[in-house]
């Protein structure tokens, strides 16, 4: 072929879709009953609100943005994480104003020029609620709550969920020192990425994906012995309800999440099922962050989760199986006076809320029946020269077989009463 699809990239095709469209639809109904409502941002924005919000020395800006120079000279970004573009249109737009805290949620690509493997492309897509507007531990455990429902209400029961506190800038200075002084002796021995690591942001080594470096970091300060009073009692009460909520949880003093405007509670939600790329999705709290796009101090918390890994997933647990789309009515028309006719039928049966399908190939009788079993049509309505004749159409169960002619006039409505029986 002369085209192919970029590298890092998947078409999602029609028989793929109804999968996705499960996994969406079941993501809306549940932020529905959770109170999450819709926002949708542009594909791409200013580059310094990812510089800025998820700090210039991560991993995702210093190596896996999409930016360019558009026409006008200024420097975009094709958003590689949904959160910041929506702290950025909360502050643009006052959403503030509306008062209490704000429940958004979206689903979006993302794009990120990384090495692509399971689960992991250049275009992905994620599912993100982002809760702003209250700094109770309360909605941490309900963002957390949500997440979890999320994969139990698809069908996946194969998780952990790991939690952490990453603490905040009052307490988190003195945890950097700690790990600086922890890593000194060995700094030389870690890679080229976490020697810069060290000196610009300590906290990113824990998140260094190198056995090496794991292995020399393993005894790490726990970051939790750190924590200052404020940050202990939001960990101890995001604990004690969870517990309360029976969602069971690992600590791990190495989860720090890959963007720096995390503060306080910091999670992820992994499978076994994904082998050593195990992360599902994962979020945390962000205090900071609608302070730094410049609104005022404003707590928040959210999370994302790639809807691509838990499509994986879904296939090795053998769960992914959609409901099959299938078409209500099949008009076949039988030769050339018969199309327009046909046409119009089609039309009133779309119009009225029914989805009907036609043969546009000029088949056969017995191929056009082949055609309406394939799309699972439950009734077929022919239209022949002796149809045209008498003003009626024969209408064929496709389940029990039996035929009969009704009024042309009054198909619709036959029709209507036989999909709703």
């Amino acid at each position: 072929m002369r085209y192919q699809r970029p590298r890092g990239t998947n078409d999602i095709l029609p028989d793929e879709t109804p999968l996705w469209n499960r996994v969406e639809e079941t993501f809306r109904s549940l932020c529905k009953r959770y109170g999450y409502h819709e926002i949708r941002t542009p594909i791409f924005e200013d580059t310094d609100l990812f510089t800025r919000s998820m700090g210039e020395h991560t991993d995702v800006v210093s190596k896996e943005m999409y930016t360019f120079t558009d026409r006008g000279g200024r420097s975009v970004t094709l958003k590689p994480e949904g959160t910041a573009p929506v702290v950025r249109a909360y502050v643009e737009n006052n959403l503030a104003a509306q008062g209490g805290v704000s429940k958004l949620y979206y689903i979006t690509p993302i794009f990120r020029y990384e090495r692509p493997q399971a689960g992991r492309y250049r275009q992905a897509h994620q599912l993100g609620v982002e809760a702003i507007g209250s700094q109770h531990p309360a909605l941490d455990a309900e963002v957390i709550a949500l997440a979890m429902h999320f994969y139990r209400e698809i069908g996946i029961s194969r998780l952990s969920l790991v939690l952490n506190s990453v603490g905040c800038p009052v307490c988190r200075p003195v945890y950097r020192e700690r790990l600086r002084e922890f890593a000194r002796p060995f700094v030389h021995e870690l890679c080229e990425a976490c020697q810069v690591r060290y000196e610009m942001n300590p906290l990113r080594m824990l998140d260094c994906k190198r056995e090496k470096c794991r292995a020399l970091l393993h005894d790490a300060p726990d970051i939790i012995d750190s924590l200052c009073e404020e940050c202990r009692a939001h960990f101890d009460a995001l604990r004690s309800y969870l517990d309360a909520l029976d969602i069971r949880y690992v600590v791990d003093k190495h989860l720090v999440r890959g963007f720096d405007y995390y503060t306080k509670t910091a999670f992820e939600i992994v499978s076994d099922a994904l082998g050593a790329q195990n992360a599902l999705g994962g979020g945390g709290r962000y205090d900071g962050l609608v302070e730094e796009i410049g609104g005022p101090p404003t707590p928040g918390i959210g999370f994302a989760l790639g809807i691509e890994r838990a499509i994986i997933v879904l296939k090795e647990l053998g769960l992914a199986e959609a409901r099959r789309e299938t078409v209500d009515v099949f008009v076949a028309a039988l030769g050339e006076e018969a199309v327009q006719p046909a046409l119009q039928l089609l039309q009133q049966l779309r119009q009225s809320g029914i989805s009907a399908e036609t043969d546009y190939q000029r088949r056969s009788l017995k191929g056009q029946m082949k055609l309406a079993d394939r799309l699972g049509c439950r009734i077929t309505l022919m239209l022949g020269e002796d149809e045209l004749a008498q003003g009626v159409v024969t209408l064929r169960d496709m389940v029990t077989k039996e035929q009969r002619t009704v009024e042309r006039e009054t198909a619709v409505a036959t029709v209507r009463e036989m999909l709703s029986g």
